[in-house]
């Protein structure tokens, strides 16, 4: 893959609680990142269709839930690469993400991912360590850098508007530059020998 084909960057909005921020956080890194990649917002409030429930080891899976996940699919195999958009719930992350995870394999093997998260005092930190453990587990590359935002209700401006720190503009540069790296690198060895998971 050379440098000057623009790589495919999916943004998951990871969670779908009612009065989410999310949609924000993921506004703020996609325009950072349209500069470099082809974006593609995947929310999950928008595939609420997902069951949480898997057929049984023999069984096939119901017409429903193979249109939920094949809505899905598609989006997830044709990404280079990934941001995780993610709050701190309870220490971890939202079950609306994991079911995500879940329900996919193929289309995390050997590809990046980075994390914008946030939360209280932490900026959802411990969310996105739990998420690194995920990750490996699905064959994927998540990257050092990630931005986090520490009590975030207090980078909103009156008009609503989001006002990041410099160093969260610094994070988000560093972030999007190591996915750079990675997918090309990665691209280039998928296209040369398919992965072995």
């Amino acid at each position: 893959m050379t440098t000057d084909v623009p790589l495919k960057l999916a943004v998951i909005i990871g969670s779908v609680r009612e009065g989410r921020v999310g949609p924000v956080f993921a506004e703020w890194i996609t325009a950072h990142a349209a500069t470099s990649f082809e974006v593609d917002v995947i929310d999950l409030a928008d595939h609420a269709d997902l069951p949480l429930a898997f057929p049984a080891k023999d069984a096939a899976p119901s017409a429903e839930i193979v249109a939920a996940v094949s809505r899905l699919t598609p989006r997830l195999e044709a990404a280079d690469a990934f941001v995780v958009v993610t709050p701190e719930y309870n220490h971890s992350y939202p079950a609306a993400l994991k079911n995500l995870v879940d329900w996919h394999f193929t289309q995390w093997q050997a590809k990046p991912v980075g994390f914008v998260s946030y939360g209280g005092v932490s900026g959802g930190l411990r969310a996105v360590e739990h998420l690194r453990g995920v990750f490996a587990e699905m064959h994927a590359v998540t990257v050092r850098d990630q931005v986090s935002f520490a009590d975030y209700w207090t980078l909103f401006g009156e008009d609503g508007g989001l006002t990041p720190s410099d160093a969260a503009e610094a994070g988000a540069k560093a972030l999007l530059g190591q996915l750079d790296w990675w997918a090309r690198a990665l691209s280039e060895a998928r296209a040369s020998r398919p992965y072995a998971a």
